[in-house]
């Protein structure tokens, strides 16, 4: 198995910024197609545990759309063949006028539709 094959990384590169466009700009018809369309995908949040892409497009849904900014700080992307790949990430935001750090973390999996996240964790470190 080849660990971070060029090619590979190169497209989940291409694909991450989009992502991240999309969760500031909060679309959520874009935030759901980037999962795996499946109720085996799971979202742990920094409030909730979803399990199911519909648990998770609802909460996108129900969520405010507002402060949704973010930087992020350090990104790290990892692939193992050519259908496997990991994101990590740490980013800051501010939250009730105070600086947070956060961390993410997804696994994509290259499906036949494309590639999809399969799990995803984000969470905010102690204040």
């Amino acid at each position: 198995m080849t660990i971070n094959d060029p090619a590979v990384l190169a497209e989940l590169r291409e694909l991450y910024p989009q992502y991240e466009k999309a969760l500031v700009e909060n679309d959520v018809e874009t935030l759901t197609r980037m999962f795996w369309a499946s109720p085996h995908a799971m979202r742990f949040g920094a409030t909730e545990n979803l399990y199911g892409v519909d648990e998770i497009e609802a909460f996108r849904k129900s969520r405010p759309a507002v402060n949704l900014a973010r930087t992020v700080k350090r990104l790290e992307i990892v692939s193992f063949g050519k259908d496997y790949g990991s994101v990590t990430l740490e980013f800051e935001r501010e939250v009730k006028g105070k600086i947070r750090y956060g961390r993410q973390s997804q696994v994509w999996v290259r499906l036949p539709e494309g590639w999809r996240i399969v799990a995803a964790h984000v969470s905010l470190l102690p204040e």
